[in-house]
């Protein structure tokens, strides 16, 4: 017996919904608290590191996860829309 396979593709929103729930704003908070950590982590150890190439790649990582940072918080803060609501 031969399996079908899902060919589907995700449906893709075209527009963030209105509100999120509680556990999604969670989600997100988490999510700036690693990538907000793992700046900070990549920048001390690359100021310790002696090599400089590895220091450069380290410091490459940490940049990432600002931009990261930076890109989560920037589709939080579409004004005009609510954060967070009890559901």
């Amino acid at each position: 017996m031969q399996q079908q396979m899902n060919t589907q593709q995700p449906s893709v929103m075209p527009q963030p919904p209105q509100m999120i729930s509680t556990k999604d704003a969670l989600y997100f908070a988490d999510m700036l608290s690693w990538n907000l950590l793992a700046m900070k982590k990549a920048h001390f150890f690359a100021s310790q590191c002696q090599d400089k190439e590895v220091s450069a790649a380290i410091e490459k990582a940490g940049q990432m996860h600002q931009r990261h940072y930076q890109k989560i918080l920037s589709h939080l803060q579409n004004t005009g829309r609510p954060k967070a609501t009890m559901q």
